[in-house]
């Protein structure tokens, strides 16, 4: 029994039936205009009359609900009042026939509604305190003697009052979501949405990866090489720490881009790393104490673009790879470009052999799968494994299109 009343005990079902009067109320405004129509047709009788003022005052309804604006407020009313989770509307507006379709269900139920709950309450009301009465409705009457009998009747259409503003409501929540939601266009527009904004945050994962990653591996071995020789070679000891500092400031401008992006804060300009400054980091390695052999060959330093970004972090992944887990040694790096495809090459001392292997490295973490998508998507080949018993080598091939050597 609790159970059953329930619904009439919520605040929210009485919001609900005030959001459908609000319908009702709202196109009282257009009745004047709909009943101008019956002057076309004076001498019409009266019941093709009021059926012409009627389909007159639903195309007027229907007019006002073409408009975007009045989705828009609909949706925001409808969200309050209802409590139903509704999207803001797409800029698009697709599906626009669903506004109208929504306002006349609306403008119906409402007066539907109000018309009947008025009625049931106005004699819910009145009849304990009328004495005798007698109602008859298709053929079926009912007669109140006064007394428990008027009371328990005015009791019953106070009940059917509010079982009709349950019913009402629950009809307005239910067609709410399929005609003031989005549509199935605007579902696969907001679905690519979210598809594009997730790419776009995990490749800002990759860059944040690659970056401070790079930085607090070379900025550890730095430090370690500066505490070494502070004493012996203040020289030596002050570079590396400029070195540190360095590294350092080109991290926080990538930390502070990618969390104002995540923040959905308008960041700054992005800060890109480019195969024009690979130099610079050969130099940071360096100065960690690593030795680097390169061997650049062709025209590298045309390429440009999401190739050249792409390059940059490849090989600064793999660099701090050699410096994190080899086994000391030169780094060799190779970059050869040809009009036709970009390779990439990084060759390190592992550690001795053991039984997992000749060489092995460590291949777990974000770094290496990263790496290999950013690959993937560039179209291109990446192979990474022992080259011989004491080596691990990375090698990139990746295909240059005509708009990247521009």
């Amino acid at each position: 029994m609790i159970w059953g009343i329930r619904p009439l005990l919520r605040g929210s079902t009485y919001a609900g039936m005030f959001f459908a009067y609000c319908g009702a109320l709202a196109s009282i405004p257009l009745l004047p205009f709909a009943m101008l129509s019956t002057l076309v047709w004076p001498s019409a009788p009266y019941g093709m009359k009021a059926v012409l003022t009627l389909l007159v005052w639903a195309a007027l309804i229907g007019t006002v609900g073409l408009a975007r604006t009045t989705r828009r407020a609909l949706i925001a009313f409808a969200r309050r009042l209802l409590g139903v989770p509704l999207p803001d509307p797409a800029a698009s507006g697709g599906d626009r026939w669903r506004t109208p379709l929504w306002l006349l269900l609306h403008v119906t139920l409402g007066w539907a509604g109000a018309l009947t709950s008025g009625v049931l309450l106005l004699m819910g009301v009145t009849l304990p305190f009328g004495g005798e009465a007698e109602l008859s409705l298709f053929g079926w009457s009912l007669r109140a003697d006064g007394g428990w009998q008027s009371w328990t009747l005015g009791l019953c259409f106070l009940l059917l009052a509010a079982v009709g503003c349950v019913v009402v409501t629950g009809a307005l929540r239910r067609l709410a979501p399929r005609l003031l939601g989005p549509s199935s266009a605007e579902r696969l527009a907001l679905a690519a949405e979210r598809e594009r904004a997730l790419a776009e945050r995990n490749r800002l994962a990759h860059e944040l990866h690659d970056s401070i990653g790079h930085t607090l591996t070379a900025t550890t071995i730095q430090a370690a090489v500066a505490s070494e020789v502070l004493a012996a070679d203040p020289a030596a000891a002050r570079a590396a720490l400029r070195s540190i500092e360095e590294s350092s400031r080109a991290a926080l401008e990538d930390l502070d881009y990618v969390l104002g992006v995540l923040r959905d804060q308008r960041a700054g300009t992005a800060p890109t790393r480019t195969l024009a400054d690979l130099p610079e980091l050969i130099d940071r390695l360096r100065h960690a104490g690593a030795t680097v052999e390169p061997e650049l060959s062709g025209d590298w330093a045309q390429v440009q673009g999401t190739l050249s970004r792409a390059a940059y972090r490849i090989l600064q992944e793999g660099l701090t790879n050699a410096l994190r887990h080899g086994a000391g040694g030169p780094i060799e790096l190779r970059v050869a470009a040809t009009p036709d495809s970009l390779e990439l090459g990084v060759v390190n001392r592992t550690g001795p052999p053991t039984s997992a292997g000749p060489g092995t490295f460590p291949t777990s973490g974000h770094g290496m799968p990263g790496l290999a998508e950013r690959v993937r998507l560039l179209h291109g080949e990446i192979e990474a494994g022992p080259r011989g018993t004491r080596h691990w080598r990375l090698a990139v091939r990746l295909p240059v299109p005509a708009s990247a050597a521009v």
